[in-house]
């Protein structure tokens, strides 16, 4: 039996400490300079620790293959979620639509609703209008409109041959030389021969399939509208979660003036656009110009378009009032031109001033910009989304920097 008691020292008293061997002993660690390798190995090691602690997975380059490989699946995903959003592109400009639409009969739905009107039977009321509207539109308007834009077309070579003997156009050809007249013989053939409209407007396959989207399209942002007009407060509380429960009451009033002032801009655009609607149908018929409804409906798909709208539409009409009578053309320019300082200047503020506020410069640039990246619906949307963002900034970021004292 191995006796376990202390062994004794050297000076004939007991060791405390048992026998052990070195671990070094007999091993590369025991070699001259071995520890100061394992010194630095150590602190390589902590180092590297160090380095690592606290940072994401995927800024560690102690691994290059899995930063690699992260870095690839990550622009995959990146690729197919842009691909993603480009084939959804058209459904969000309806979702997009309809949301502003919604925004815009907020303020009709807010006014029954003061006098008496819930907000159901409120909505019951605007859709079934708008419906009735749409159809009688539908019933003597678009039949009238079909003829006019027939018989603009078939009117074209005599409009064309009319114009050739006014003076206008022996002013012209005075000025550009016997080569005016080859160029317009040669736009009425193109225009009158069916082969080449055909090819214009893509086929009659593809106009069909175009009128058949734009129907769908419409019926979708119709649907879309009805169901945020009907959900409208629900989906405001809704966002409210979203903020801290002691900031909710300043979002809720911020949230409720964007979107009453978003409201107000789209229906103030609808009734200046209807005001240059009637306007260019009645100094049509007084000039006797051709096709008065259709260049009403023009009028109003046009001048609904912020500050260039009612610009883009005088142009238009006075070149095609042209063709017709130069006399008759430049008294539209000119009547149409007071209008539209008259708009400007008193129509426009009486509107626009108690739905939003901001200042002219940045209209101008936010519908240029809103323009440039999303054509029409940019241009439409820029000018409350410009205004949403002034407000945003007058209300949280002025107010932090004015307490910072």
């Amino acid at each position: 039996m191995t006796d376990a008691s202390p062994s004794p020292s050297a000076n004939g008293t007991d060791n405390p400490a048992p026998l052990a061997a070195d671990p070094a002993h007999g091993t590369d660690a025991g070699a001259p300079g071995a520890s100061k390798f394992l010194t630095a190995e150590t602190s390589a090691s902590a180092a590297i620790a160090a380095n690592a602690e606290g940072r994401p997975f995927w800024a560690r380059l102690d691994n290059p293959f899995t930063v690699g490989l992260l870095l690839t699946l990550g622009g995959l995903v990146a690729l197919l979620l842009a691909i993603a959003l480009t084939n959804i592109a058209t459904i969000l400009v309806y979702i997009g639509l309809a949301a502003f639409a919604a925004l815009g009969l907020d303020p009709v739905i807010k006014w029954l609703g003061r006098h008496g009107v819930k907000r159901g039977w409120a909505i019951v009321i605007i859709f079934l209008t708008g419906a009735i509207i749409a159809v009688g539109l539908m019933l003597l308007v678009v039949p009238t409109l079909v003829q006019q834009i027939e018989q603009f077309i078939k009117n074209i070579p005599d409009t064309i041959t009319n114009f050739e003997n006014s003076d206008f156009y022996a002013w012209l050809e005075g000025i550009f030389g016997t080569g005016l007249t080859g160029l317009i013989d040669e736009m009425e053939k193109f225009f009158t021969d069916p082969k080449n409209i055909a090819a214009l407007s893509g086929g009659l396959l593809k106009v069909g399939a175009g009128i058949a989207t734009a129907v769908s399209g419409a019926l979708i942002v119709v649907v879309l509208t009805l169901y945020f007009t009907a959900s409208l407060p629900g989906i405001k509380d809704s966002l409210m979660q979203f903020a801290p429960a002691r900031r909710r009451v300043g979002v809720r009033a911020m949230t409720d003036q964007i979107t009453d002032s978003v409201g107000g801009y789209l229906m103030g655009m609808v009734i200046l656009a209807f005001f240059n609607s009637v306007v260019a149908t009645l100094l049509h018929v007084v000039l006797q110009l051709p096709y008065p409804l259709l260049m009403g409906v023009l009028a109003f798909s046009i001048t609904i378009i912020p500050l260039i709208g009612p610009v883009l539409y005088w142009i238009v009409a006075t070149v095609i009032a042209l063709f017709t009578s130069p006399i008759a053309a430049l008294i539209f320019a000119i009547c149409y031109l007071i209008y539209i300082q008259i708009e400007a200047y008193v129509l426009t503020p009486k509107v626009m001033n108690r739905a939003i506020e901001i200042p002219g410069s940045l209209v101008v640039i936010g519908a240029l910009i809103g323009g440039t990246l999303l054509g029409f619906i940019g241009a439409l949307v820029a000018i409350p989304v410009t205004a949403s963002i002034l407000l945003i900034i007058k209300q949280v970021f002025f107010k932090k920097q004015d307490a910072k004292v």
